[in-house]
């Protein structure tokens, strides 16, 4: 059984949905175009991946397997609401920037792979850590997509101007295209370091076992 500072490496770093998996794109695609709408959007897949881990974890045992899967969206979809109208009664401006994005967290493959994956075999308080490290890695990825974006299709940070120089913005950064090949970028940089890095212990290995045969 994973402790909390696996589950947040494994979820965060080693295996991020979005970088490795390749899970949550379409909302990374829409929403990145700004910092402030992507931290929301993290914030409300963390709220609803958490939750609803944890309470899919805590009633794994008297729920019917044939019928595990309606339940699941049930539960997903009653925190996903809950997280909407929060968003409306407090930051009405996002909640109308991000538009039909934030209901569309229901259909989120990162919500439903962990409650199938993690939540319905494991313990509650686990199920919750799991889903909340998830969604941050989700939230990570995404806020670095949108600071590129920001930066250079805006001239801002989190509504912040920093083109103190007065350099051309780029229409085509705040164009979900931008964010799709910013994405591909970041999962090429990722998988690259990871391939050399197993590449290079992998040689160790063979010198260390050369050295030690000698």
């Amino acid at each position: 059984m994973k402790t909390g500072k696996q589950l947040m490496l494994q979820n965060v770093i080693k295996d991020n949905q979005v970088v490795h998996q390749i899970l949550g794109i379409c909302s990374l695609l829409a929403v990145t175009n700004l910092m402030s709408n992507s931290l929301v959007m993290g914030l409300g897949l963390t709220f609803s991946t958490a939750c609803s881990s944890f309470t899919i974890s805590l009633i794994r045992r008297l729920i019917p397997n044939r019928i595990r899967m309606m339940i699941q969206v049930l539960i997903i979809a009653s925190y996903v609401i809950l997280f909407d109208i929060i968003l409306q009664a407090f930051l009405p401006e996002v909640s109308r920037a991000l538009g039909p994005y934030v209901g569309l967290i229901i259909t989120n493959c990162i919500i439903m792979g962990r409650a199938e994956a993690y939540a319905q075999k494991n313990p509650p308080i686990l199920a919750l850590l799991d889903g909340l490290f998830a969604g941050l890695g989700y939230t990570l990825v995404l806020l670095l997509t949108a600071l590129v974006r920001e930066a250079l299709g805006f001239g801002t940070i989190f509504g912040y101007n920093i083109n103190l120089i007065g350099f051309e913005t780029w229409t085509l950064m705040v164009m979900p295209p931008a964010a799709f090949f910013l994405t591909g970028t970041l999962i090429w940089i990722v998988n690259y370091a990871e391939l050399t890095k197993h590449h290079k212990d992998l040689s160790s290995q063979q010198l260390g076992g050369g050295a030690d045969h000698d």
